[in-house]
């Protein structure tokens, strides 16, 4: 039989260990709940309608988090990159960068992130323009709560219902429909947001599109002022930081594969290359 004493620091030492134990549960639940909530970003630059607007929309539901409130597009851009939100309600006439200009960069590169524009009558036009770019609602100021609840409830639907399909069908192209260089560069632009998850090079993009890959990368670099290799590394490296922020159950083999690297050592280059941090840096 052990002395006294041992006894005393065997259990000393099983309730640290069950202490730690219980911590490290908690905080697993805690980053598991975390991930399950639909975060987003309110875009507003009267101070007063922001602040309203962040409260009601917390007071939505548990299932969303507000991680962020912008007053121009800029800052909001700033915010995206930071936080990789679900969602964006954004207000349409801002200074520095208006609503507009932001939904089209989210459109472009950040193609997961959901739309809602909040704005009033006057900026209707503004509104409809923005609807080309993917934008799910439009919400009439003043916004009534109800109003906001009924959209939210649809938007957040959606946003978890593609989280649960995961793997979305590819949606077919034809290039066919093409009348001209610019319409082609958007073509291909939309090509590669539906594709960039599968091994995909400039070569095969141009077969696909019956082009040479040479002029296929001049019109592009015309129309956007970026190869199309640049773009494509950024719709992927915009998807991998989405996914180490959201899917932390993922390695970081996993992630590179579903972002169309399929050589984890490779991946884990580049995406220092465009972050400054590795994936694993990146993921804490």
């Amino acid at each position: 039989m052990k002395p006294f004493s041992e006894l005393q620091t065997d259990k000393a030492q099983l309730s640290s260990l069950a202490e730690r134990l219980h911590k490290e549960v908690s905080t697993n639940i805690m980053v598991m709940e975390e991930r399950q909530l639909v975060k987003i970003i309110v875009v507003e630059d009267e101070d007063l309608i922001r602040n309203n607007l962040v409260k009601r929309i917390e007071l939505f539901s548990g299932t969303v988090k507000v991680i962020g409130a912008a007053q121009d597009g800029k800052e909001a851009l700033d915010l995206v990159r930071q936080d990789q939100p679900d969602l964006i309600v954004t207000d349409i006439r801002m200074p520095v960068m208006d609503g507009l200009e932001l939904i089209k960069s989210l459109d472009s590169y950040f193609p997961r992130i959901r739309k809602i524009i909040a704005s009033g009558f006057a900026d209707f036009a503004y509104a409809k323009e923005a609807m080309q770019y993917n934008v799910k609602d439009y919400l009439l100021k003043p916004v009534s709560t109800d109003e906001l609840h009924r959209v939210l409830s649809r938007v957040i639907t959606l946003i978890e219902n593609e989280r649960a399909q995961f793997e979305d069908h590819l949606r077919g192209l034809n290039p066919q429909t093409a009348q001209n260089p610019e319409d082609i560069v958007q073509l291909v632009r939309e090509f590669m947001r539906d594709n960039f998850t599968k091994e995909l090079n400039l070569e095969q993009i141009a077969r696909h599109f019956n082009f040479t890959a040479s002029y296929l990368s001049k019109i592009f670099i015309k129309y956007t002022s970026e190869p199309p290799s640049r773009y494509l590394m950024t719709l992927r490296i915009n998807e991998a930081k989405y996914l180490l922020t959201h899917y932390r159950n993922l390695t970081i083999k996993e992630v590179g594969e579903r972002v169309g690297y399929l050589d984890q050592f490779y991946f884990s280059r580049i995406f220092k290359q465009m972050t400054g941090f590795t994936p694993k840096e990146y993921q804490r």
